[in-house]
């Protein structure tokens, strides 16, 4: 890595299913700019997914990007998890075996809330890989195609956020409460990036078990930078910040978990980074107006943040319906229908319709912002 090349980083957020956004936008991205080349991606749950499929794949960013799409088009629910109804049924009453007998060694262990052992062929095969290890990040950062790619995970053991890379020449980096790991980036990295909390089981890494890398990590936009970017574009699934949002018909009922649950996942997956670029832009203003602008240490980052033109938590509720039965039943009964909220629907729906709806959305926009990515991108 040559560090005097500027680098452009794709800095992808979590968010679940609404990742599929993500590749809608992108498609649109490659399609105007089709020479594009993103040398450093950082992906945290399930943007992990996308940043790892782009890192991975041996195809020009087009094309690479057509085959994201498809990937997305293709998944639904019962390939991240088991939705049959012995298996839901299963892993419910073990956690309230466990919850009733004070966790006494009467109860099997409980990991996750589901079985998303489904979700590992699905990206197994997606990924063309059958050991698991993504061979192509390698084969791009021999080629030059690729500078760096991150993928950030929670550390159970410790409460770290630890931000898993794989390039040529880095150095790790420590933090307070954040850290790097030099790896061959694997399967088993990105299904513990997206591991839901409670939901979905968390993943051995190493000696530790780790889960979604959005519960710990304070600064999203930190690996990019900790791998030399000088600029960014980052793709966020929330529509805008919550306190913009336009008040529902006032309610005084207590809010069903399913309410809660979404504030949560949001506040894993989205509040951060928008907080994060506030920060970003702060310290570029003070950069900017430093004695000694010009220091190593001391550089001005460009940041462009792509956010949703439409509430993707509202689309959502258009199709519960088509959410397996036993599933359904099983959201329902957290109140998903009671909710002024669909966060959590949002995150788990992962259903063809509304799959193809956050693709043509993404697209949407990126088309509407054309301009203006292109100035950021300095292509005429």
């Amino acid at each position: 890595m040559n560090p005097s090349v500027p680098k452009l980083a794709l800095v992808l957020g979590g968010g679940g299913a609404r990742a599929a956004y993500q590749a809608g936008f992108l498609r649109s991205l490659a399609k105007d700019f089709p020479e594009l080349n993103f040398p450093v991606l950082t992906g945290v749950s399930a943007g992990a997914i996308n940043a790892a499929f782009l890192a991975n794949a041996h195809d020009p960013f087009p094309r690479a990007v057509d085959q994201l799409e498809a990937l997305w088009r293709a998944i639904t629910v019962d390939q991240v998890f088991r939705t049959d109804f012995p298996a839901l049924l299963k892993n419910m009453l073990h956690w309230a075996l466990r919850l009733t007998t004070g966790g006494s060694r009467v109860a099997q262990p409980t990991r996750g809330l589901v079985d998303t052992g489904p979700l590992k062929h699905f990206l197994k095969h997606g990924y063309r890989t059958d050991s698991g290890l993504l061979h192509g990040i390698e084969a791009n950062l021999q080629s030059g195609r690729l500078s760096a790619v991150g993928i950030t995970t929670t550390n159970y053991r410790t409460g770290q956020s630890v931000t898993w890379v794989q390039g040529a020449n880095l150095k790790t980096w420590e933090r307070a409460e954040r850290a790097s790991r030099n790896c061959v980036l694997s399967v088993d990295h990105i299904l513990a990036s997206c591991a839901l909390p409670l939901f979905f089981p968390a993943v051995e890494l190493g000696s530790d078990w780790h889960g979604d890398g959005g519960v710990r990590l304070t600064a999203p936009l930190s690996p990019a930078l900790h791998l030399r970017a000088d600029r960014m574009l980052a793709i966020s699934t929330r529509h805008r910040p919550a306190e913009t949002h336009p008040n529902g018909a006032a309610t005084h009922a207590y809010p069903p978990p399913a309410t809660v649950l979404g504030v949560v996942l949001d506040a894993i997956f989205l509040d951060m980074l928008d907080y994060d670029a506030c920060t970003l832009e702060r310290i570029n203003r003070l950069v900017r107006a430093s004695p000694n602008p010009h220091e190593p240490d001391l550089r001005p980052v460009e940041l462009l943040m792509i956010r949703p033109s439409e509430d993707l938590g509202r689309i959502a509720n258009e199709f519960e319906r088509e959410l397996p039965f036993a599933f359904r039943f099983a959201t329902r009964g957290l109140g998903t229908r009671e909710s002024p909220r669909a966060d959590l629907l949002a995150t788990l729906l992962f259903q063809p319709r509304y799959i193809a709806r956050l693709l043509e959305l993404g697209a949407r926009d990126a088309a509407a912002r054309r301009d203006e990515i292109a100035a950021f991108l300095h292509i005429k």
